[in-house]
């Protein structure tokens, strides 16, 4: 079927706008200094190990919010030398950290500023990046966080049309960015919406439909937009890994 003209595009946030991975090391080193001055336990603990309790967390708190899931993490390292009582004390010391140092990427200001004589452009997150705490404020016409009313996180459908909704167009007009396969390419994909994968480090494609365009820089973007123009012709044949869609 012939595509609509692209009116929207759509950036995920973490490690696609954000460069969340300095943040997040720098709010986690100050979160242990807290803990050695604390307690003297806290000497043996490096930011590995405080880094380590994030993924069985995650993994067992897959749906919940990135705050709840922050805080369970923290909470796991506090045991660890028995601080447990302190995590409120604690995790006030990793978000203002972990906001004080969280900035765009070099590449995405000026992509942004090209993008926005020609689109709407959104921003649409499952995390904490709030826009205007990253450096990001004003830079978006919507912004959409998993968790506020209850929406659910991606990939679930139900944010994709939150996005659509405020895109105010049809789904296949808009286009949405981002760093995860599953999350960013294969879920907007199957709610309707165009994908673009951003790839940073160059990792070989996962195995599934392609998305409309893979891009390395968000510098690369424009251009490749602009190949997508009105009258392309979509694909149609369904995602085999994904699930139904009466679910």
């Amino acid at each position: 079927m012939t595509a609509p003209p692209i009116t929207t595009v759509v950036f995920d946030a973490d490690e696609t706008v954000v460069d969340l991975s300095p943040a997040v090391t720098g709010a986690l080193g100050a979160v242990l200094a807290e803990m050695r001055r604390l307690t003297p336990a806290a000497e043996a603990l490096t930011v590995a190990d405080l880094a380590e309790d994030w993924p069985p967390v995650f993994a067992a708190m897959r749906a919940a919010s990135t705050l709840d899931i922050r805080r369970a993490a923290l909470a796991r390292s506090l045991a660890r030398v028995g601080l447990g009582a302190e995590l409120d004390h604690v995790a006030e010391i990793f978000f203002t950290r972990r906001f004080a140092l969280s900035r765009p990427f070099g590449d995405v200001l000026p992509a942004l500023a090209a993008l926005r004589a020609l689109y709407t452009v959104g921003f649409a997150t499952n995390g904490n990046s709030r826009a205007e705490r990253c450096g990001l404020a004003g830079e978006f016409a919507f912004e959409i966080y998993a968790h506020e009313g209850g929406l659910p996180k991606k990939p679930a459908g139900e944010f994709f049309a939150a996005v659509v909704e405020a895109a105010g167009c049809v789904p296949a007009a808009v286009v949405h960015v981002g760093d995860s396969w599953e999350h960013d390419v294969r879920a907007a994909r199957r709610a309707g919406l165009r994908a673009v994968w951003l790839n940073r480090t160059g990792a070989p494609r996962p195995p599934g439909p392609p998305p409309e365009g893979e891009v390395r820089s968000l510098a690369e973007l424009p251009d490749l937009l602009a190949g997508l123009g009105a009258g392309r012709v979509m694909a149609a044949s369904p995602d085999p890994g994904a699930p139904g869609a009466a679910r």
